[in-house]
């Protein structure tokens, strides 16, 4: 249960949190946030440089939440290629991953649908296998931000437990959760998050070591 397999929902059972509300089971969730397009979460088309570049840059995601409690992974998924002006939809998605109504197994099924879906072998998945990350760990997340973002890419991560924002409110998914990375600042001290379980907490910015921490134990494609 300490490695990449661990399986990434929003569970129903032990009621997960997030943004300091409960998470609603399948049946209300998906009537709350349907799977129609929220505006445009990141800068104009292609993404759009903060200081010519080199301190930040955020880029233009086509946004939907996910339609239930165990399409994360296929709607982070979906979120990045967005980036990438790629159209696929998250039940595509969903079987290119295997993914059932326990979620999906792990980073490696995003990593290997992102790659399929763009055509290009450009995502490679990440592991962070420690309870937490260390130095190193957490400069190798905030370089493959800078060069995937840099690049019109997002990064997928498989994240667990509970963050805070830099506007100081937590997000908590105690069962797992994906999530898209689609922007940095601060040369990649901070990074934006699209984030599909919640359409009115659509994306906020967090510390690179915060989300290192998040996805401790778990791993990301980048």
């Amino acid at each position: 249960m300490t490695t990449l397999i661990r399986k990434a929902t929003l569970t129903i059972a032990g009621a997960t949190l997030v943004g300091g509300a409960i998470a609603a089971p399948a049946t209300a969730f998906a009537a709350t946030t349907s799977h129609t397009p929220t505006s445009s979460v990141g800068a104009d088309r292609g993404g759009h440089d903060r200081d010519g570049g080199k301190r930040g840059k955020e880029l233009r995601v086509r946004y939907e939440s996910q339609p239930n409690f165990y399409y994360c992974g296929p709607a982070a998924a979906r979120n990045a290629l967005t980036t990438l002006d790629k159209n696929t939809s998250q039940d595509d998605l969903a079987r290119e991953m295997g993914t059932t109504e326990n979620g999906t197994d792990s980073v490696h099924q995003i990593t290997k649908a992102l790659n399929a879906k763009a055509g290009t072998d450009n995502w490679r998945t990440i592991e962070i296998p420690t309870p937490t990350a260390d130095d190193k760990q957490t400069d190798t997340l905030r370089k493959d931000v800078r060069n995937a973002v840099d690049n019109g890419r997002a990064i997928v991560a498989n994240i667990a437990g509970t963050a805070t924002d830099t506007d100081g409110t937590p997000h908590s998914f105690e069962g797992g959760h994906y999530i898209s990375v689609v922007g940095y600042r601060d040369n990649a001290d901070t990074v934006k998050i699209a984030d599909s379980a919640n359409p009115d907490q659509s994306s906020y910015w967090i510390t690179t070591e915060a989300l290192a921490d998040w996805t401790a134990t778990r791993g990301y494609a980048a």
